[in-house]
């Protein structure tokens, strides 16, 4: 009888991991290409099967994924009902950026800038300057806004164009931080209700010319985190938000698009050892490490100096199974967080940067005791939270 023999897997590589259509395909292209369509100077019109429109309305739903939306047709079925018409017709999604995450994002959607340049790669990540992480959905410890992201949001250019252009959105988002260096530009419009957004949005829309207005609704994202992906409170949020969307669209002026699109799409992980790899826990993993940035699918490792070849090589032996595990310098290369990073960036961008491919996290117990007990979690380069959908409708 023959011995049979295992073969140990192989590490991921780089290379293979499903980098973001940044230019042809992903979030940041979105805002610029319904500029260039209103004649805002400087911009590109980067998705070219958009055609063009006076009044554009951006409906970010904040979590929720293309891969999400296709399983759950009878919650939305305004929204199923459009999945043909996603990205002008094409039927395919937009890829979110890496990595997929909200502050992430909304600075790409609002800047139209990849994270490499718009300087917000990922949930947390190291100043330089000061050595502390940086929250950048939170925005702790505070740091100067436009010294952190000092590019002109989409809107700002859109407004001076002379392009009526409106953020509706909850109340206290107005004077954040984020929505400062993000989603600035024109009038900002604090709405308590779903509804009372919808109709904001709509009056906002009509109210130019020529019109750009995002509107955005956040707990489609929260039910996922707290109880998951399918869970009956997802279901009823998304239930809830397919309703506004229709609210939306049917109250569209003439010469108008809707485009209903998100920050990211979400995946359910399962408690235990075998899905969650506790930092905190794992002297092997910990060893070398300075700071521990990013969250559970997309981690930035900030090594003690000197340590950084040692921390790269050990959390490839540990983790190069499930998760793509590159440099900095690899990561750049490759193109995760966009064709070119900005001087300023490079240190944001941690020694080691950790991609989950896996329904794994690394989680941290002692350090981020809240985010170790989400049920759904994003940030990776995987469909399930990279594809969004941008679904149309025009009057």
């Amino acid at each position: 009888m023959s011995q049979q023999v295992w073969d140990d897997p192989e590490p991921l590589t780089v290379e293979s991991a499903p980098v973001p259509a940044y230019g042809t395909g992903s979030l940041a292209d979105l805002l610029p290409t319904l500029a260039a369509g209103m004649d805002v100077p400087d911009m590109t019109a980067s998705l070219g099967e958009l055609s063009p429109a006076d009044r554009n309305c951006v409906f970010l739903i904040d979590g929720l994924g293309w891969e999400q939306l296709k399983a759950h047709p009878d919650e939305a079925p305004f929204m199923s009902s459009l999945l043909g018409s996603s990205r002008g017709g094409t039927g395919r999604p937009l890829t979110a950026g890496y990595p997929a995450t909200t502050a992430t994002s909304l600075a790409s959607v609002g800047t139209g800038l990849p994270p490499g340049a718009h300087g917000l790669p990922g949930y947390t990540v190291r100043n330089p300057e000061t050595g502390e992480l940086m929250n950048q959905l939170r925005w702790i410890p505070w740091t100067k806004p436009d010294k952190w992201q000092p590019y002109p949001t989409v809107f700002q250019l859109a407004d001076a164009a002379g392009v009526h252009t409106a953020q509706v959105s909850a109340p206290h988002f107005q004077n954040t931080p984020l929505t400062k260096i993000a989603l600035s530009g024109g009038t900002f419009h604090g709405r308590l209700t779903g509804e009372d957004r919808m109709d904001m949005a709509a009056e906002q829309l009509a109210a130019g010319d020529r019109s750009l207005v995002y509107t955005y609704y956040a707990e489609v994202d929260g039910k996922g985190h707290r109880f998951g992906v399918d869970s009956d409170p997802w279901r009823g949020q998304l239930m809830y938000v397919d309703r506004l969307v229709q609210r939306l669209a049917e109250q569209l002026p003439p010469r108008a698009a809707l485009y209903v699109t998100a920050d990211h799409g979400m995946i359910d992980i399962p408690f235990g050892e075998q899905h969650r790899i506790d930092f905190d826990e794992d002297w092997e993993l910990r060893a070398g490490v300075a700071l521990l940035g990013g969250e559970g699918r997309a981690r930035h490792v900030y090594a003690v100096p000197g340590a950084e070849s040692d921390v790269l090589t050990c959390w490839r032996e540990v983790l190069g199974e499930q998760f793509w595990v590159a440099s900095r310098d690899e990561a750049i290369a490759a193109g995760w967080f966009g064709p070119h990073i900005d001087e300023r960036v490079y240190a944001r961008i941690g020694d080691v940067v950790a991609a989950a491919r896996d329904d794994v996290l690394i989680t941290a117990s002692e350090r981020e005791p809240k985010e170790s007990l989400m049920v759904g979690n994003h940030g990776s380069m995987t469909p399930a939270e990279q594809h969004i959908p941008l679904l149309e409708v025009r009057s």
